[in-house]
């Protein structure tokens, strides 16, 4: 992730993936115009990185020029009309090749048909390394394209975010969400897991998502995934990954503005958090640490026998049945305990002491993030 004045970017494609696209073009265009020596053209400022290493692949004669397109001042029309700097030989009869570095709209690609049209040119050939189908609202045709994107603004390798970025040897492709921190917090029974839960969302301005309260309101709404889930649920079955998945994208985008989130409950395996990667990633975010409350079985065991006597679970009076609940917890976060290691994502907390010492040792973790 970089940022650039106020804006975060994430990386979009790679040096390689660029290089193959120019080195495909190139290939491509010295078949097509054989023994002809084209004048290839850039428009600046973008067209600087395009131009210079496309005309290292290109094996065969030609000539490379810059031109740059500025308004004029003072005119009053419907459109905004466009003069040519740096074009200063003539190119009557010449086949003339435009390296374009993006055509989104197609209106600079407008301008360049409008200009080159008293040029007198043999043919006038567009090669664009980026190209956003979606956005081109022009009729002129491409006859070369490196790489199809879709319509977000992007930088790097030419192309700038009032003026930074142009450097950049990669492409970057602008965060809509600027920044989030997300965490998954983990905890077996008895960790105060809740209780933390409720003091971090507070403090970090984040949204605290339980699965088991986001089933509950679905159902209890009857709403689409909530009939779906309780479907699932009346025949004893599990419900799907994907219902759970789309129940909590669901609060997400009611959250769309939210500092983050707190995951509690979910995910329980490899699928899960994988799953719950790319919904993160869908809104231009992605999970940012798994945190686990780490509590030694006795004292887990001691404090749910104590909130038995007042909480009226079954679950918290048997010792053996809260035994079997810590074992539970330990064989599914282990699986996921390696998943965030691997990703240098897992963190462990100490569990042990007042609720102040453990929200400081959970808010040390926070704050490096």
């Amino acid at each position: 992730m970089i940022k650039l004045h106020d804006k975060y970017f994430k990386p979009f494609i790679s040096a390689k993936q660029i290089d193959d696209a120019l080195t495909r073009m190139a290939e491509q265009i010295a078949e097509d115009f054989a023994d002809e020596v084209p004048v290839f053209i850039g428009v600046l400022n973008g067209s600087f990185m395009i131009v210079s290493d496309f005309v290292k692949k290109y094996q065969k004669p030609c000539e490379v020029t810059f031109i740059k397109l500025a308004s004029y001042e003072g005119v009053k029309s419907s459109e905004d009309i466009q003069r040519l700097i740096g074009l200063t030989q003539d190119l009557s009869g010449r086949s003339v090749v435009i390296l374009e570095d993006i055509i989104d709209t197609g209106g600079t690609l407008a301008e360049i048909h409008r200009i080159f049209k008293n040029e007198n040119v043999k043919s006038l050939t567009i090669a664009t390394l980026f190209y956003k189908p979606t956005a081109y609202k022009k009729d002129f045709k491409l006859h070369y394209v490196g790489i199809e994107i879709p319509d977000k603004f992007i930088v790097g390798y030419g192309l700038d975010y009032d003026g930074l970025g142009r450097n950049l040897p990669e492409v970057y492709q602008i965060k809509t969400t600027q920044h989030m921190t997300n965490l998954v917090l983990f905890g077996p029974p008895g960790a105060g897991k809740g209780t933390q839960a409720n003091f971090l969302k507070e403090k970090y301005d984040l949204v605290h998502i339980s699965t088991g309260d986001v089933f509950r309101y679905n159902i209890k709404n009857e709403t689409a995934l909530g009939m779906l889930a309780k479907s699932y649920m009346d025949k004893g079955e599990l419900v799907p990954d994907k219902v759970t998945i789309d129940m909590l994208s669901a609060e997400v985008e009611k959250n769309a503005d939210a500092n983050g989130f707190i995951f509690d409950g979910f995910p329980r395996t490899n699928a899960q958090a994988s799953a719950l990667q790319e919904l993160m990633q869908s809104k231009d975010s992605e999970i940012n640490a798994m945190i686990a409350l780490e509590v030694e079985d006795s004292i887990l065991i001691e404090r749910l026998l104590e909130r038995g006597k007042t909480s009226g679970r079954s679950d918290d009076a048997d010792e053996s049945i809260i035994a079997n609940r810590i074992k539970e917890y330990y064989s599914k976060t282990a699986i996921l305990k390696d998943y965030y290691s691997d990703q240098n994502k897992y963190f462990g907390v100490d569990g042990v002491g007042s609720v102040e010492e453990i929200t400081a040792r959970l808010s040390k973790v926070i704050d490096t993030l």
